[in-house]
């Protein structure tokens, strides 16, 4: 057995084969059942040809159906690669050539677009429609791609040197495939014990999952984003039952930490925190159950948080830095906040620090700001794209290797980390540095405020200007007075917005992260 997520699951099956491993709705399945389930997946792929370090594309919705097609494509040694559900044409067509996917498992309330950008994918030859009849041709119903396949294993040995790709979208940008080492995965993302020290060897990973007894988690966010994937692993090392909803809906999530009886939850950000506060504070359902509510991928305003803590007394709200190059690096720690200042705690194991130009430790307590580093267990590149691995993944003098992750902090003379925000969005007006995060926080502060994303914007005389996109709160009209008033006393006034847009509903993306480039153009548009 290797550290490889394939050979992981197959001996949790053979230790805990009878546990629930994943449930969604009405459908579930034990660990030995969604083996068995995923193991006649994996030989209908591997009889059309598909090979080890291959892609097979993943464009659904959650369900058994994922997380089947996930291990079936690793049982292969193949690479399964997550695609946006969220993707109009144009978008979709990018994400099939550039993952040069081979295979598609594909819901079929996508049939239009995937008719449409299929046929211009040059390597993609086989195309399984999930969830009823298809329109596509030459697509095959899922149903009948299991039909008939063996529920036994005899697939090539693996290693840990296998690669996971993970498409992440970009918030400026066309989404890019982060490429790991299974093994380097693996103990990126908790090495089986999140909460101590990683496991020496894959058995410890099946003892300690035997040992641990049945528990379980949720994971609110979509699986096409890998903060979903990641605790959906980490769930299963743990020797729980992995929990989703089809599509995140505030009431159905509550619902179902209700009747299965949830421990933890993970959520990303406000865009998840706050039309579930909104939910649990109509106190209709039973949350006795629930002790952790944590966010990764976008952080919890303290607004927000606080809120949370009041709904929920008793129960810890817990905020992660991490990222789908870097895996889970570190914690918040007590009054972090976008608003007054948000500071991590870096986990032992994570290698993570604070560099300057030179690839140099910023001294702590200096109040010097570098960009935030990692090293070791890291993920090794971008698919297809060079010229942004070679400028991310950097090698000091010493040798190390780091990754670059692009957010901008200082390090305080106690060791903790102050994360002011990406650099890739910082706004320059006038010379002065903004940070966007920190805006949107205060603004996300208004009683009539519902979401907000702050951008920067052209400017004859400051080169840029900060603007704001606003979605009120429902039935309620914040005018920009007010929060131009609102801001100026939480604010220094180079960062108070000058231009405000008012929209209905936010873009985001599935998993809660803000959309810099369309926020972007509705600010101009409405700043003239």
């Amino acid at each position: 057995m290797e550290f490889n997520h394939a050979d992981l699951f197959e001996g949790l099956a053979d230790a805990i084969g009878d546990r629930a491993a994943v449930i969604c709705g009405d459908s579930r399945l034990t660990y030995a059942e969604l083996d068995a389930h995923a193991n006649r997946l994996a030989h209908y792929l591997a009889d059309k040809g598909v090979r080890a370090g291959q892609h097979v594309g993943i464009h659904l919705y959650n369900g058994i159906e994922y997380v089947a097609g996930m291990l079936a494509a690793l049982k292969l040694r193949a690479v399964p690669v997550n695609v946006n559900y969220r993707y109009v044409e144009a978008e979709l067509l990018y994400l099939y050539q550039d993952s040069d996917i081979v295979a598609l498992l594909f819901d079929v309330e996508f049939d239009d677009r995937v008719a449409a950008v299929a046929p211009q994918a040059p390597e993609l030859r086989h195309l399984i429609a999930v969830g009823g009849p298809s329109k596509v041709e030459g697509a095959v119903p899922y149903e009948r791609a299991l039909e008939g396949r063996p529920e036994t294993r005899g697939f090539p040995e693996r290693s840990g040197d296998d690669v996971y790709v993970i498409y992440t979208g970009g918030t400026t940008g066309m989404p890019k495939g982060v490429m790991w080492r299974c093994e380097d995965l693996f103990f990126g993302f908790g090495g089986g014990n999140p909460y101590g020290e990683p496991r020496a060897t894959p058995e410890e990973v099946i003892e300690a999952a035997v040992a641990a007894g049945p528990m379980t988690m949720m994971a609110a966010a979509p699986l096409m984003h890998g903060a979903a994937q990641m605790a959906t692993f980490i769930t299963w090392w743990m020797g729980g039952t992995m929990v989703y909803v089809r599509k995140f809906d505030a009431a159905e999530v509550l619902r179902a930490i209700e009747r299965e009886k949830v421990l933890t939850i993970n959520v990303t950000g406000d865009a998840m925190a706050r039309p579930l506060a909104d939910e649990i504070a109509t106190g209709a359902y039973d949350l006795s159950s629930l002790l952790v509510l944590s966010s990764t991928g976008a952080i919890l305003t303290g607004s927000v948080r606080d809120r949370l803590q009041e709904l929920l007394p008793g129960r810890m709200i817990l905020d992660n830095f991490g990222s789908s190059e870097s895996g889970y690096t570190a914690s918040a720690v007590p009054g972090s906040s976008p608003e007054s200042g948000q500071r991590y705690q870096a986990n032992a194991a994570s290698n993570l620090t604070v560099l300057d130009e030179a690839l140099e430790p910023v001294k702590p307590g200096s109040d010097e700001i570098g960009t935030v580093a990692k090293s070791g267990r890291i993920a090794f590149g971008y698919y297809k794209d060079e010229d942004k691995t070679s400028r991310t993944f950097v090698t000091d003098k010493a040798g190390t290797r780091w990754l670059l992750t692009g957010d901008m902090a200082k390090v305080e003379a106690d060791g903790t980390i102050t994360i002011f925000g990406r650099g890739s969005v910082c706004i320059n007006t006038g010379g002065e540095k903004v940070f966007p995060e920190e805006v949107e926080a205060v603004l996300k502060g208004h009683p009539g405020v519902f979401d907000a994303v702050v951008t920067g914007i052209p400017d004859e005389r400051w080169g840029s200007r900060v603007a704001a996109v606003i979605e009120p709160r429902p039935g309620m009209t914040p005018s920009v007075e007010e929060l131009d008033a609102h801001c100026r006393e939480k604010l220094s006034g180079y960062k108070v917005p000058r231009t405000f847009a008012f929209v209905e509903e936010m873009v985001r993306s599935p998993a809660g992260k803000a959309d810099y480039r369309w926020a972007r153009e509705t600010a101009e548009a409405a700043g003239g």
